[in-house]
């Protein structure tokens, strides 16, 4: 009787530390689950913040490309001009004949 007993008692503490251990590995599940979720939304979260200095560094080069375009339309209307006064005072004329040539 003692036997059966101690035996009896074993298989109590066995199903009781099966269920520890299950409520322990589903607790252990959520917050791998839980972690996984907070790496994947701080990813989401990265890309979109990522996608976003694209676009602004993408704008700011075109608004350079459109200010470099600018400038070199303004040099080369100044030289232009510069080139026209100086046939025209060569050749004793006005620059408006001169641009005309």
């Amino acid at each position: 009787m003692r036997k059966f007993t101690l035996l009896a008692a074993a298989a109590a503490t066995a199903l009781s530390l099966s269920a520890c251990s299950e409520k322990t590995q589903d607790a252990a599940e959520t917050t791998a689950e839980s972690a996984g979720n907070d790496v994947a939304n701080a990813a989401d979260k990265a890309a979109a913040a990522t996608d976003e200095l694209g676009d602004k560094a993408a704008a700011a080069v075109d608004n350079a490309a459109a200010k470099t375009d600018e400038m070199a339309d303004k040099a080369a209307a100044k030289t232009k001009q510069e080139a026209a006064e100086a046939e025209a005072s060569l050749h004793n004329e006005s620059v408006a004949e001169a641009k005309a040539d």
